[in-house]
């Protein structure tokens, strides 16, 4: 290859990322670059299932605790981070894998990122307003008059997607589907080989989902006790992004009494189920991906040999 190689390890949560990359870990000479949107805070580990002390110890691992969970991490610094990382663990005569299930970052990572103007905080305070007057129904209507394309593409309900498509077209007077559309991909100093770890059987992931949500829950300590002590922080609360990742949004309700121990159980198994369903329809777009079944035995040992056949 004409440039050194990075691997993706990529799938949906509880497909086996991080045991297929603590396999060819143990095989090559490699660095885990975390690209998971949730394993970068602090103090939140069970509803992750952020790789254990041991198995961190066993390989360099990066991007994993780097932020508390009050603090902001954007896509932007991920890719700036994840290129910087690569780059230094080639230089260390490394293998960098990336290995993890926020698909937005690998498609930053690999295509780049778009010259939007960054957040204004006025005109934001201004949608804000008009969200509370009207809801974001309304501001969802009016997104549709000014970029129908994004507005199809958005869920009525989403927020903080809505509002900032119209922050753009109110800031730069240009729909944000156009000027998606110009962005040219980057030229990377890397290849990338990526490998996606997919189930045959979905029935079967989502039984792998459910179990691993017991036993977050039934843990000593577990999901509950780390949701209380999150709380007790004092400076945090359920519109923060770490506490609306899967699992701890749906505890918080059950700590604020609004949903049963039951309701819990049954809402964080549906949400997490709802995530890997996003998770695989991401990856299909990503059409230069190699397609292992992450249900038979050997997903490891396939990957690890791709990656040996790519080294040469």
């Amino acid at each position: 290859m004409s440039k050194p190689l990075a691997v993706a390890i990529m799938g949906p949560t509880a497909s086996g990322k991080t045991a297929a990359a603590l396999r060819i870990a143990a095989t090559l000479p490699a660095e885990i670059i975390s690209v998971d949107s949730a394993l970068i805070y602090r103090g939140m580990d069970i509803g992750t299932a952020k790789p254990s002390p041991g198995e961190r110890a066993t390989v360099p691992h990066h991007l994993i605790d780097i932020r508390e969970p009050n603090e902001s991490y954007s896509v932007r610094q991920f890719r700036d981070d994840a290129i910087h990382l690569i780059s230094e663990i080639h230089e260390r005569g490394k293998l960098p894998l990336l290995v993890g299930g926020t698909m937005l970052y690998f498609k930053a990572l690999r295509d780049g990122l778009d010259d939007l103007p960054p957040a204004d905080q006025a005109l934001r305070a201004q949608i804000d307003m008009e969200i509370t007057r009207h809801g974001i129904a309304a501001l969802h209507e009016r997104l549709r008059v000014l970029d129908p394309i994004t507005a199809d593409r958005l869920k009525p309900t989403d927020t903080q997607r809505i509002q900032r498509a119209m922050e753009i077209v109110l800031l730069t007077g240009q729909p944000m589907s156009a000027q998606l559309a110009k962005s040219n991909p980057p030229n990377l100093d890397f290849s990338m080989l990526s490998i996606a770890l997919e189930p045959s059987d979905r029935s079967v992931l989502h039984e792998r989902i459910s179990n691993r949500f017991d036993a977050m829950l039934s843990a000593t300590p577990g999901l509950l006790d780390e949701v209380t002590a999150l709380r007790a922080r004092g400076n945090l609360h359920p519109g923060l992004p770490s506490m609306r990742c899967v699992g701890y949004r749906q505890a918080w309700e059950y700590l604020d009494g609004t949903v049963t121990r039951h309701e819990l159980r049954e809402k964080g198994v549906a949400a997490t189920r709802q995530l890997a369903k996003r998770q695989l329809t991401w990856l299909r777009s990503m059409t230069d991906r190699v397609v292992i079944d992450c249900l038979v035995d050997d997903a490891a040992e396939q990957a690890l040999a791709l990656i040996q056949k790519a080294l040469g």
